[in-house]
């Protein structure tokens, strides 16, 4: 996201809940998706493309058997931006958010500031992960940075302070700079630019692995991807260049970006979700057309729409912006998407998932999937507007999570194959239940389901 931002100290709440200590990056809590995942590999499983489901007409249909690999656990990540720290009070709130990595600093705020001038709140940044068992991501500066400013930073988090953060992108949104006063950006320039400073980053710690290349808007075909003023388009000439260095393809996606300033609509949000997986099957095969490897991809920035925009009924901060941020999470989580970064956490108006006192509804979308599996297995859904994501857990317990788009309540069938459903855990996430567990709940002998109006659901099946 490119805005006018500006450098703030954090919040006085953020400060008192933080340890002075100089912390390490803990170990994931047992309630994400996948503790036992180590952020100092990245499977390269999760770039595979996800087998095709063939939906049954008026069925959700899942089958247990069918193993495709895991959920990452950084798909459930967040922005934390220097304009936007905890709200005061709210601390308890942002460490029971199951987030599980942030990305920082997020937005532009990193290329038009230096963050070795910010040690102070990078440490407090770092406890703060600590605390909330997230993985930290460290953006560095590309515009107007330098390769011994870049190997600098690497230096003090983690060779230092010893943060050990694995995962590093250089810049925000380039293909944007151009449009900035006095500054001539292109793909030729960024290309060189990026190597440089990634190359110096590499020499301080060998180890880290590099996210990029941040590109804005990504789409689901070359007409639609962003292209510099000579007509080439960023992402390929990138991955010519630097192909090799990359370690996370990284874009972002605002879908619903309204240049007027109006709010997105109900209609436009459930639409929209069916664009999902087309972003992820393009990139995907882009990257390995170009590069002849799989790389694991990353969007992170993700929201319906960059604007502050409040008080619609699609606007970022409405309840059905919440569920269409679900069903994102279950195309991502399904395509083997390796991390997704919401913007933001914190602050920004509407775009906040806490903001001066209020949790926003996409915040429970979080706490929902905390409770999902981490191995994905087939689904598929043959009901329009209605959507099945399926995972077991580390024990075997399955997992589907069945989200209603639509405006009214939905009778469904489930099938599971080789199972006899009586009952499942519901946990319900709608405009009246702020994904709270229902308790065990019987299920007709036919498996038709009951789905509220505006819903996401999670059924909890033990073996």
């Amino acid at each position: 996201m490119q805005r006018r931002l500006f450098p703030v100290l954090l919040a006085l709440a953020f400060l008192t809940a933080c340890t002075p200590a100089a912390p390490t990056v803990l170990p994931l809590p047992s309630s994400t998706p996948n503790p036992s995942a180590s952020p100092t590999s990245t499977p390269a499983v999760l770039s595979s493309p996800t087998v095709v489901p063939t939906p049954i007409p008026d069925v959700l249909y899942v089958d247990p058997e069918v193993d495709l690999g895991p959920v990452s656990p950084y798909v459930y990540g967040a922005n934390y931006s220097m304009d936007g720290a905890v709200p005061a009070g709210m601390m308890d709130d942002a460490l029971n958010s199951q987030i599980t990595t942030l990305r920082y600093p997020g937005g532009a705020w990193g290329d038009r500031n230096d963050l070795m001038y910010f040690q102070y709140q990078i440490d407090m940044f770092m406890s703060f992960c600590q605390q909330l068992g997230a993985m930290p991501t460290v953006s560095v500066r590309l515009l107007n940075g330098t390769p011994q400013a870049a190997a600098d930073l690497v230096r003090y988090i983690n060779i230092q302070q010893k943060y050990g953060v694995v995962y590093w992108s250089i810049g925000n949104e380039p293909n944007l700079y151009a449009s900035l006063p006095n500054v001539d950006y292109d793909t030729v320039r960024f290309n060189q630019e990026w190597r440089a400073i990634a190359q110096a980053m590499k020499a301080v710690d060998p180890t880290i692995k590099l996210l990029g290349p941040e590109l804005s808007q990504w789409g689901t075909d070359l007409a639609s991807t962003p292209k510099d003023s000579a007509g080439r388009d960023w992402m390929t000439e990138f991955l010519k260049a630097n192909g090799d260095l990359v370690d996370v393809v990284t874009v972002h996606r605002y879908p619903l970006y309204h240049a007027d300033g109006k709010s997105s609509t109900v209609d436009d949000l459930r639409n929209n979700t069916l664009e999902w997986t087309d972003l992820v099957t393009y990139l995907r095969g882009l990257v390995h057309e170009t590069t002849g490897r799989d790389i694991p991809l990353a969007f992170t920035e993700v929201n319906s729409d960059p604007s502050n925009v409040l008080g619609g009924v699609a606007s970022p901060d409405s309840y059905y912006n919440a569920l269409w941020y679900a069903d994102v999470l279950g195309h991502l989580d399904q395509q083997g998407v390796f991390m997704a970064n919401y913007w933001v956490l914190a602050g920004s108006g509407g775009l906040g998932l806490l903001y001066t006192g209020q949790i926003r509804p996409a915040y429970y979308v979080f706490r929902l999937y905390s409770h999902f599996g981490n191995e994905r297995v087939y689904s598929s859904s043959g009901v329009e507007f209605v959507d099945a994501y399926a995972a077991k857990r580390p024990d075997g317990t399955l997992t589907i999570m069945v989200i209603n788009l639509t405006d009214s309540e939905q009778q469904v069938r489930l099938q599971v194959q080789g199972k006899r459903l009586s009952t499942a855990e519901v946990w319900l996430l709608d405009a009246t239940h702020n994904a709270e567990d229902l308790g065990q709940q019987s299920i007709q002998p036919n498996g038709m389901l009951v789905l509220p109006a505006q819903s996401a659901s999670l059924y909890v099946i033990a073996n």
